[in-house]
């Protein structure tokens, strides 16, 4: 059965809603608002479907299997439960008719939403399961003042910048369902980062969908955060967050950065230390006109240099990136291109996804279009060579000692623990294994940091020894 999540404390008397949160951790960040906002109004949260009042289901609507895991998980929820609320991307997907996908699919649903959709959600549950009371958000149980209740452990969190793009890359649906880029005021981006740090959070991940072009549908403007004037833009963002979270001795970590100029200037503030030197880039491709079939933005040709450029910059800089494998007309020379880039690039950490034909976008009309065995055949060979290279520039960390933000440490630690460096973002990259400290007094705990020294990589993880 699947996972409900539960926040939040039970009581028998009131109402209680039961959460499936699917996607990406933008979809994460909606979902946290809903509950944020359910547990205001004195909601509780269902272990079970069966427990629950009514089912939330915030989907995801990208890709072919998420799509059917949203209407599996839909099913489930309408076949334990029966009385169901769908939000999230899938709920703004429409079939080859113009009908609701989810309504067609699942037509006994209570209502449907799209994405970043609070208040309509709200307005579902008012409708089928009335409030019982409204207090004030600060008394919320378990959350973080502003910033509301938080899914992730309590260590770490999503702090979402932006909502929607402007692009419209041709193999991606998500403008069509989270409209064009909205920047946060960054007075609240802000306000919600040192409410996360005042709760505990020793780890932000700064999430979007393009968080270099935070504040260009603004035009940069300025705004105001604790009295003083602040430019809506990446780069006095970044410098605001890493002041906020130094003396918390936090990390701020970035993801879903284009390799723009305007990063160039972020760079040099992760050589100091002001966030961590990571960069989280969704490339896609290498060769220049796959990236023109692509419509991807920034240009292409540059991005080796560039990388190159930062890493002079900042040698501990981390880069992590996703490439999409068989695009239509993808030549086998575009795709050794690929591979060579992702070589000379010393990409640290790569994901890749055979190219999936995703309903509505228009890459799928563009000709070319490969046989899915040969799309499957070139994604695992880009793995292995991926591999081979994160395996190298992993070996290069033996000996060191890093800092090491503990994930888990069953008995303070005494038979070892998990947990990750600033090289390892939370659930898509490695781990560092900790193995038992040699001092009795030496102990671990979850959401604390420790140095450790690396004596071995292991795969996509490192081996370390508490000091």
């Amino acid at each position: 059965m699947t996972e409900i999540l539960n926040p939040l404390p039970a009581t028998s008397a009131a109402p209680k809603v039961g959460f499936v949160s699917l996607g990406c951790p933008k979809a994460l960040t909606d979902s946290e608002l809903i509950l944020t906002q359910l547990s205001a109004e004195g909601y509780q949260t269902s272990k079970t479907f069966q427990g629950a009042d009514l089912v939330i289901v915030n989907t995801c609507g990208f890709i072919d299997d998420a799509v059917k895991e949203s209407l599996d998980t839909i099913g489930e929820a309408l076949a334990e439960n029966g009385r169901v609320i769908v939000t999230g991307c899938l709920g703004a997907k429409t079939t080859d008719g113009g009908e609701n996908m989810v309504r067609q699919m699942h037509p006994k649903v209570l209502a449907v939403t799209g994405p970043h959709a609070t208040q309509e959600v709200m307005d579902a549950v008012h409708l089928n399961l009335p409030k019982p009371h409204d207090p004030f958000l600060d008394l919320v149980p378990q959350s973080f003042g502003v910033a509301g209740v938080k899914l992730t452990p309590r260590h770490y969190a999503y702090l979402k910048i932006s909502e929607g793009c402007n692009h419209r890359c041709t193999f991606c649906i998500i403008p069509s369902m989270r409209g064009n880029l909205v920047s946060r005021p960054i007075g609240d981006v802000l306000s919600e980062a040192r409410a996360l740090f005042e709760g505990g959070v020793k780890e932000l991940l700064v999430i979007s969908q393009d968080t270099s072009a935070y504040g260009v549908d603004v035009k940069y403007r300025t705004g105001f955060w604790d009295g003083k004037p602040v430019k809506t833009r990446m780069l006095e963002l970044v410098q605001s967050l890493g002041n906020i979270a130094e003396p918390y001795g936090a990390w701020v970590r970035l993801h879903y950065v284009y390799p723009y100029p305007s990063v160039d200037e972020v760079v040099p503030l992760m050589a100091t230390g002001r966030v961590l030197p990571y960069l989280d880039v969704p490339l896609q491709h290498s060769h220049p006109d796959v990236l023109r079939r692509m419509k991807r933005p920034a240009s292409g040709e540059k991005n080796l240099e560039r990388l190159q450029q930062w890493r002079e910059a900042c040698p501990e800089l981390v880069v992590r990136s996703t490439f999409i494998a068989g695009f239509p007309g993808e030549t086998e020379a575009e795709f050794e291109h690929l591979l060579d880039f992702v070589r000379e690039a010393q990409i640290d950490r790569a994901g890749c996804f055979a190219y999936s034909a995703v309903g509505g976008a228009t890459a799928n009309e563009l000709p070319g279009m490969l046989p899915v065995e040969v799309r499957e055949e070139r994604r695992a060979r880009f793995m292995q060579v991926a591999e081979e290279v994160s395996a190298a520039r992993l070996q290069r960390r033996v000996g060191s000692v890093m800092q090491v933000l503990v994930d888990s440490a069953p008995a303070l630690g005494r038979k070892g623990g998990v947990g990750r460096s600033y090289a390892d973002a939370p659930e898509i990259d490695g781990v560092v294994r900790l193995l038992p400290p040699e001092k009795i007094s030496k102990t671990l705990k979850v959401g604390e940091f420790t140095k450790a020294r690396i004596v071995s990589a292991q795969g996509h993880d490192l081996v370390a020894l508490p000091i």
